[in-house]
């Protein structure tokens, strides 16, 4: 009998520019048997986006009645859009023992810490205030008032990283990737995950 462990759920968040996407996207590609969480949105579809793999899009009505039916582990409200978890996919993905990451702020991370207390969390920042402005700018993707405003988060975010199980300084992708991996299997030997499989090994040693 095929004995599937219970799946983590990692929470990752990071002041725009920090580099959290890519090490999500490094760590998705080189280890198995851990998904990334799609969120449910009302925002509009951007540039080559697909419904189902970057977001589900859905009307406001519908997220609403989402939301009044307690489908949802986390959910917020950003610049007239709103971004949301849902709880049954990730109790699934979980259930089948597969990790799930999700990518949410930091508001977000302390909604599903209090949903889901053995929810493990990760706060990514970067080196500096300097290097995350430099980041953005370097991007060419927004304007400078919209900079401005992510910098300006970014001086509120920062501070929230005590309330993370782990903290990741990502000074080099790549060490900082090799460290997120290493996480994700380490915690995937804590006992209350493995209590299946170690069972039986225990009752071999028992004297006969």
């Amino acid at each position: 009998m095929t004995i599937v462990r219970r799946g983590n759920l990692f929470v990752i968040s990071a002041p725009s520019g920090s580099g959290k996407t890519t090490l999500v996207r490094r760590l998705l590609d080189t280890l198995d048997d851990v998904c990334f969480s799609v969120s449910f949105t009302t925002r509009p579809v951007r540039g080559s986006e697909r419904d189902g793999i970057d977001y589900h899009f859905v009307s406001q009505d519908l997220f609403r009645t989402k939301i009044e039916d307690g489908e949802f582990l986390e959910w917020a409200e950003v610049h007239g859009n709103f971004y949301g978890t849902s709880k049954v996919v990730t109790e699934q993905v979980r259930a089948s023992g597969e990790d799930i990451l999700m990518d949410v702020d930091v508001q977000g991370a302390a909604q599903v810490r209090k949903a889901q207390p053995d929810a493990i969390t990760l706060f990514v920042m970067p080196p500096s205030f300097e290097v995350l402005e430099e980041r953005l700018r370097g991007r060419r993707q927004d304007s400078d008032n919209v900079i401005l405003g992510r910098l300006e988060e970014a001086r509120h975010e920062i501070h929230h990283y005590k309330d993370y199980d782990y903290v990741l300084i990502n000074d080099s992708v790549e060490r900082t990737s090799e460290l997120l991996k290493a996480i994700v299997l380490a915690e995937r030997t804590r006992p209350r995950l493995l209590e299946d499989r170690i069972r039986p090994i225990v009752e071999s040693f028992k004297n006969e």
